[in-house]
């Protein structure tokens, strides 16, 4: 990578090109130092994980140019796709020069646990690792509802060494960075945490009777037990940012090495 030049970085979401949260990412991390392009799914896309799912006319997908609140002149595009499809384009020929560093979010609502599995903010990511870029999925700690002032600066406070951090790793890191609602005075030090077990609610889904063949509703309910020290639920009640490294999908050897021979 030539040092001289300013990183290329894709800001994308799981919220939709409308979200707040994203413009903000792109102007931290324009303010950052780097070279920001913005390509988000023209709705919202939450909890899609790293599907590719498009919605195709014909063998296209329709992408509508957009201009952003804060952000003259960033080149921006409202795409009729799931965020990790967005990120997979971008390393497929629909830009050149392609990205180095792919930031998603900032999501509303923490991603933490296992259950980031389900999360398209997170899904962006990881699907950049599969290109051999830097990912970070970032989040506040907002609950599950927009707040009326939500925090996006104690974002931006926290964002630059997040980023330096990750660019002091090989390319391919991917990062979750949570950050805490609240003013960045307040803020705790950044800490690495570990994925608690699920994460900070749970779903639950009955199925009721009805015409022709019922229905399944789904309920959000926060876990009875207390989060285990540590993790990243327990960090950011604390009021600490946290910082945790994921791994896309690998291979695990050693299937067969417990096989007994005969």
């Amino acid at each position: 990578m030539d040092d001289t030049r300013r990183l290329r970085a894709l800001i994308t979401n799981d919220d939709g090109i409308d979200s707040p949260g994203l413009w903000e990412l792109a102007a931290a991390a324009r303010g950052a130092g780097l070279d920001v392009t913005v390509a988000a799914p023209h709705t919202d896309s939450s909890g899609v994980g790293a599907s590719v799912l498009s919605i195709r006319n014909g063998d296209g997908t329709a992408v509508h140019p957009r201009e952003l609140p804060g952000l003259p002149g960033v080149p921006a595009f409202g795409v009729e796709a799931h965020p990790a499809f967005i990120v997979h384009a971008a390393g497929r020929g629909w830009f050149d020069p392609k990205p180095d560093i792919v930031l998603s979010g900032i999501n509303i609502g923490a991603n933490v646990g296992r259950a980031v599995l389900h999360s398209g903010t997170v899904g962006a990511a990881l699907t950049a690792s599969l290109h051999g870029w830097y990912g970070l999925a970032v989040s506040l700690d907002s609950g599950l509802w927009m707040p009326e002032n939500p925090h996006w600066d104690a974002v931006a406070h926290v964002l630059p060494e997040v980023i330096e951090l990750l660019l002091a790793r090989e390319p391919g890191t991917v990062f979750s960075l949570n950050v805490p609602n609240c003013p960045a005075t307040q803020l705790g030090e950044l800490r690495e945490a570990r994925l608690s077990r699920f994460g900070a609610v749970q779903v639950r889904v009955v199925h009721r009777d009805g015409d022709p063949h019922g229905a399944l509703h789904a309920s959000v309910d926060e876990p009875a037990e207390a989060p285990e020290p540590g993790t990243d639920v327990a960090l950011l009640a604390e009021g600490y940012p946290t910082l945790t490294e994921l791994q896309s999908v690998a291979e695990r050897p050693g299937v067969l090495s417990a096989r007994v021979a005969t």
